[in-house]
């Protein structure tokens, strides 16, 4: 399968497309409950990623895009586990018989991609590894697009791909959540951390999944700044369609983006 190079100049554009992800105005309530259930079996896909050095996250990405969080079908594809896989990778499982545990499964298919050996889980590593999995026709064949399976639902991607195997078409709308916009989410709740360079933090995994929780005591003020305040609109603003004035007033428009992200207003707001 043709691949393309991790070079430094795509590492940094790794780097640079994550840092300014938006997810789209009106997914963020799909997008959030995803990332939380990833979350939420973290303990599961450590279990199958801790001996292969595979991180959690990555595992977690792939069972959304592979198998939409389903533990009765394979990681490879989405086939069901009771049987070996019938789509590419044909087969699979080679050892063992039907029906199989996810565990096996996946085991498998990461193995069967060689993700055991590789060592190169930094952020731009992983998301080469997330593209890698779904194939680079995007940036090989049609560099205009990027690739749906990472930037869905984000600023990132609009419209072009492939309508079927190997079958362009400029005008198609790949509609699923790309697999980086997940991650981005996760990183926004604070289940995965990463360094400026990239580095991944994974003892981020043993904390609560919320960034907001952070700011729990900020209060309904629209009068007095305060620093914890402006360090939420900043927080907020990361988020696609959140546009708030970062004055530390914590006023109307940002107990409602609070609202948005959390589903609940600012103590101190009537509203709540």
């Amino acid at each position: 399968m043709p691949t393309a190079k991790l070079t430094p100049t795509l590492r940094a554009d790794y780097l640079r497309l994550f840092q300014t992800c938006r997810i789209t105005p009106g997914s963020l309530a799909t997008v959030t409950p995803i990332a939380q259930r990833i979350a939420a079996n973290r303990d599961r896909y450590r279990q199958i990623g801790d001996p292969l050095g595979i991180p959690w996250c990555f595992i977690g990405l792939v069972h959304y895009r592979e198998g939409s969080l389903d533990f009765g079908k394979h990681l490879h594809n989405g086939d069901p586990l009771s049987a070996r896989t019938v789509h590419i990778p044909a087969g699979r499982p080679l050892k063992g018989k039907p029906p199989f545990s996810f565990e096996d499964s996946a085991r498998d298919a990461l193995i069967l991609q060689k993700l055991e050996k590789y060592k190169d889980w930094t952020l731009p590593g992983m998301l080469w590894q997330l593209e890698a999995y779904n194939g680079f026709g995007y940036r090989l064949y049609h560099p205009e697009v990027l690739s749906p399976y990472l930037w869905g639902q984000s600023n990132h991607y609009t419209r072009g791909g492939y309508a079927a195997d190997g079958v362009w078409s400029p005008g198609y709308v790949n509609r699923q959540l790309g697999t980086a916009v997940l991650l981005r989410r996760l990183a926004e709740l604070g289940a995965v951390e990463f360094a400026a360079d990239g580095t991944l933090n994974d003892a981020a995994a043993d904390k609560p999944v919320s960034v907001w929780a952070r700011y729990d005591s900020v209060k309904f003020d629209p009068t007095h700044a305060n620093p914890l305040a402006k360090e939420l609109q900043q927080q907020l603003n990361r988020v696609a369609g959140i546009h708030l004035l970062e004055d530390g007033k914590a006023g109307e428009k940002t107990s409602t983006a609070f609202w948005r992200v959390t589903g609940r207003y600012l103590k101190g707001d009537a509203r709540g």
